[in-house]
């Protein structure tokens, strides 16, 4: 299937069968419910969010400065609301986990992983060491083999995560007097691996901006005389799908221009393909860069395992020279004990699943299904309206045009400053898991409630989802018409109303100010 592309059919009305409805679940909670009861899941949700903003630095006054410091400036964060809890899973209706095909809620990761339990009786539970110091078995390297083969490259090696391999990568490929030239918006796993690069200069272009991009180009071909004559490299980092945006990177464009202005080879491409890998691409999704058919122009490709795949960790693809480079000099690795047997049996258990014809059948619904989305919320009067003041919007889908170009099933409703937490609160009084996203996670004034649409949701879950946005949207609409800036939506009130009562219990030592 190429790039989730959209110009072929109108949205199939048709569901997975397997894959149970979680609004019937919904449907039959709620006929045991009160009316109350029925109208709000978020309880949990909130009292979790509102313990987390309690202030405690004025309470070890007197106590230990190591541990006073500490809460002081977590504090900092819980005065704006911003302290963050581990939620416990509370809501009825997925839209924000990122079991994209639905291969661990369907539970077709699960009977793959038991058969590959059972294929292997003797498993070891122990990881036995680092991959260099005796961690590293005949089925690490099975593995690491079949995926090679799979995705046609010389290596592929597996690590615990997508922060391990983008540690590894970025903290170890490039080297001492190369250039780092990367998208503003790359993941901060890959700017942490950055910050300890030994290449000491690194240049942000702004995001998905070819223009931009090959400025920067050109103007490192003329003050860096080495690069210029081929003996130093630029290192290029990109994502294949922006996972706080949902937009594509115009990879073709950047890896053409970016030939023409070293001919000599050593600019070279590293892709983070943790959101599309699984989603989209050739032979059972084997990726953007694949689908592209650019994978010879490309010096790395990361993808992750725990995202379309269902399973958890990361590989990293490349030839046998970024391999040795990685086994013999990236830190992490050498410093962290193997991926244990479950592990990387999960993995490869995805990759099989991701090959089936179920899996194929999924990747097509999504794409039936994120048309219908956005053929659904942006057709709503409602949003119109909401849009048009500014209170809601989607910069990615602003054309319109997602019936004749590439989309992902990552669709992020943008916010006003505040209103990410108040969409939030709302969301999840009605069930669904929306996640709200926020400086610093993202810059001041972009705050947004990501959105994954997934394969086993179904088409009166994103009705339902439509419905409580364009539901909290109104009521905003009505409080700013009303001319009352301090007052909140009903939700909100909710969540701040606990943080009154954790004010009184507290002495006081609480102050957060939420106007609109």
């Amino acid at each position: 299937m190429a790039i989730m592309t959209a110009t072929m059919r109108e949205p199939k009305m048709t569901e997975p069968k397997t894959m149970e409805s979680s609004m019937t679940r919904l449907k039959i909670a709620e006929s045991n419910m009160t009316e109350s009861e029925m109208a709000d899941h978020g309880a949990l949700w909130r009292q979790e969010w509102a313990d987390a903003q309690k202030i405690k630095g004025p309470g070890l006054k007197g106590g230990s400065v190591f541990y006073r410091n500490i809460e002081e400036e977590l504090d900092l964060a819980r005065q704006t609301g911003g302290g963050l809890p581990l939620h416990l899973p509370s809501h009825t209706v997925d839209f924000s986990t990122c079991d994209v095909l639905g291969l661990g809620h369907t539970g077709a990761l699960r009977e793959e992983f038991l058969k590959e339990l059972e294929a292997n009786p003797g498993f070891p539970i122990t990881a036995g060491g680092s991959r260099l110091c005796d961690g590293t078995n005949r089925y690490h390297d099975n593995l690491e083999r079949e995926i090679a083969e799979l995705v046609g490259v010389e290596s592929a090696l597996v690590v615990h995560s997508g922060y391990t391999a983008n540690q590894a990568i970025w903290s170890t490929v490039p080297r001492s007097g190369d250039v780092l030239v990367y998208d503003e918006l790359m993941h901060a796993t890959a700017l942490a691996g950055m910050k300890v690069s030994l290449a000491l200069e690194q240049k942000p272009f702004r995001h998905n901006d070819v223009d931009h991009f090959v400025e920067i180009l050109e103007d490192l071909k003329e003050k860096s005389p080495l690069i210029k004559v081929g003996k130093r490299c630029v290192i290029i980092g990109v994502e294949s799908y922006y996972s706080m945006d949902g937009d594509i990177c115009p990879l073709r464009e950047m890896i053409d221009a970016a030939k023409e202005i070293f001919p000599n080879g050593n600019a070279q491409f590293i892709v983070d393909e943790a959101h599309s890998f699984g989603c989209m691409g050739p032979n059972g999704g084997l990726g953007f860069v694949k689908e592209q058919g650019l994978e010879d122009e490309v010096a790395v490709i990361m993808i992750t395992l725990g995202k379309a795949l269902a399973a958890a960790g990361a590989c990293i693809l490349s030839n046998n020279t970024i391999r040795a480079l990685l086994i013999n000099q990236a830190k992490v690795m050498i410093c962290s004990v193997a991926p244990s047997f479950p592990l990387s049996a999960a993995g490869r258990a995805g990759f099989r699943v991701m090959r089936s014809e179920k899996a194929q059948k999924a990747r097509e619904y999504l794409h039936d299904l994120t048309l219908f989305y956005l053929d659904t919320l942006t057709s709503n009067p409602i949003y119109k309206k909401a849009n048009a003041k500014g209170l809601l919007r989607m910069p990615v889908h602003e054309d319109g045009d997602w019936h004749e170009v590439p989309i992902t099933h990552i669709v992020p409703i943008w916010c006003k400053p505040k209103h990410a937490y108040y969409l939030s609160f709302h969301l999840v009084r009605d069930g669904i898991n929306g996640t709200p996203i926020v400086f610093p996670v993202v810059a001041r004034g972009e705050d947004r409630v990501r959105i994954f649409l997934h394969a086993h949701n179904t088409y009166d879950e994103v009705k339902f989802l439509v419905k409580s946005i364009c539901s909290w949207a109104e009521e905003m609409m009505e409080i700013e018409a009303s001319g009352d800036k301090n007052k909140l939506p009903t939700a909100a009130r909710l969540a701040y109303a606990l943080l009154e009562k954790n004010k009184e219990a507290n002495n006081g030592a609480t102050a957060i100010h939420a106007p609109l």
